[in-house]
């Protein structure tokens, strides 16, 4: 076993007003506008159209054995009483699933909630965190909700993490009695890039770090590898994962975390109680049953990825290699607000990454259908011929 879990910090990072008039007056309470807002253009637009392909979702709905098992369980859960506080059949069922202790097992309301919850406990005032941009804008919005100091450092060229340069930025973040980043964050494959990071880099991290290494496996189904396996061997490293993607249950917001066993009691000692209510523990376990049926449908995707990559290329659009479930690109000529709004027109949604360190005039769509994959390359090609542009190499 390599290290140890840093301990959590004493204390809280205390609690946030919920609410705040336009022009606060001197006797409001001290609310931190600069601190709990998310970054401009983090919000992706809700517009109704035809073909939405701009939030990663997946495409196809669970199977529909799924959906009338669920119905089933929920018409047995008893709504008056509440759920398991520790959710042991669903930590159970994800541990197998792993080949892990269900007291590895965290579990909370999406992805988000599990970072938050790390940030509750390892994170706070006095703390660091280590973010490599660009990448999810929630791991720096979450530092900053918890009064966590942030520490950036940029990715190269090919949007990845350049090892030297990232074990500098950690070293160089520990002065005096302080001993370096409590969390160093790794979204990998990374959004909304799309690069897995190889595992000799985050095997470099791993061993460098003086606290947790947690690396954000949202999109990890997709990937060639997964940081799962470093676990057993280095109780710095933290994986969280959702079943938000390829489980197809975006709409019922859970995810988990594997860990140390000690990382995962810092977290439910932040976690509020009875967090996790019974449908979406029932509806985790459920799922687990249906992982054939998951990994069909991310072949498809996958198949699906490299068509429209392909096609992309052929346009003659700068695309980005990718390992998850959407793909990084830019249009010649165009600005990426006006690619947007040409393809808004047409009924189709896409990400305007834009506003992202890094990002300027890109823009991200996610892999669906092959239908939906049909009616976005025909709409892009039209836009750019009605641009001027000439399709092709």
């Amino acid at each position: 076993m390599n290290g140890s879990p840093p301990p959590p910090p004493a204390g809280s990072t205390g609690s946030v007003p919920s609410g705040h008039r336009e022009e606060p007056s001197a006797s409001d309470p001290p609310f931190r506008p600069n601190e709990v807002a998310l970054a401009a253009g983090y919000h992706s637009a809700q517009v109704e159209v035809a073909t939405r392909l701009n939030t990663n979702e997946a495409p196809e709905a669970p199977p529909q054995e799924f959906l009338d098992e669920l119905a089933a369980a929920v018409s047995k859960l008893g709504a008056n009483r509440y759920p398991d506080r520790r959710a042991e059949a669903l930590r159970a069922a994800i541990a197998t699933h792993h080949e892990v202790d269900p007291e590895q097992v965290f579990c909370a309301n999406g992805s988000n909630e599990v970072l938050q919850c790390l940030f509750l406990a390892y994170g706070g005032a006095g703390r660091k965190a280590v973010v490599f941009e660009p990448t999810y804008a929630l791991h720096a919005h979450i530092a900053r909700v918890t009064g966590t100091d942030l520490v950036t450092g940029q990715r190269d060229a090919h949007f990845l993490v350049d090892v030297p340069t990232a074990l500098e930025l950690i070293a160089g973040a520990g002065t005096g009695r302080d001993a370096g980043p409590s969390i160093t964050m790794l979204c990998s494959p990374n959004n909304p890039t799309g690069l897995a990071e190889p595992p000799e880099t985050v095997t470099a991290l791993a061993e460098a770090v003086p606290g947790l290494l947690v690396v954000d496996e949202a999109y990890g189904q997709f990937a060639h590898w997964s940081a799962l396996q470093l676990v057993a061997s280095n109780a710095r490293v933290v994986v969280a994962r959702t079943f938000s993607k390829t489980w197809a249950m975006a709409g019922l917001r859970l995810g988990y975390l594997v860990a140390n066993i000690d990382v995962v009691a810092a977290c439910e000692q932040v976690a509020l109680p009875y967090h996790l209510d019974a449908v979406k523990q029932a509806a985790g376990v459920l799922a687990l049953g249906y992982e054939p049926q998951m990994r069909q449908r991310v072949a498809r995707l996958l198949e699906q990825r490299g068509r429209v990559a392909e096609a992309l290329a052929e346009l003659g659009v700068e695309v980005w290699p990718s390992d998850a479930n959407f793909i990084l690109f830019r249009l010649p000529g165009l600005t990426s607000a006006d690619a947007w709004q040409a393809l808004v027109d047409r009924s189709i949604l896409v990400r305007d990454v834009s506003g992202w360190p890094g990002l300027e005039g890109c823009l991200r769509v996610t892999i669906g259908t092959a239908t939906e994959n049909d009616r976005f390359l025909a709409g892009l090609a039209a836009v750019l011929s009605e641009a001027g542009f000439s399709i092709g190499r």
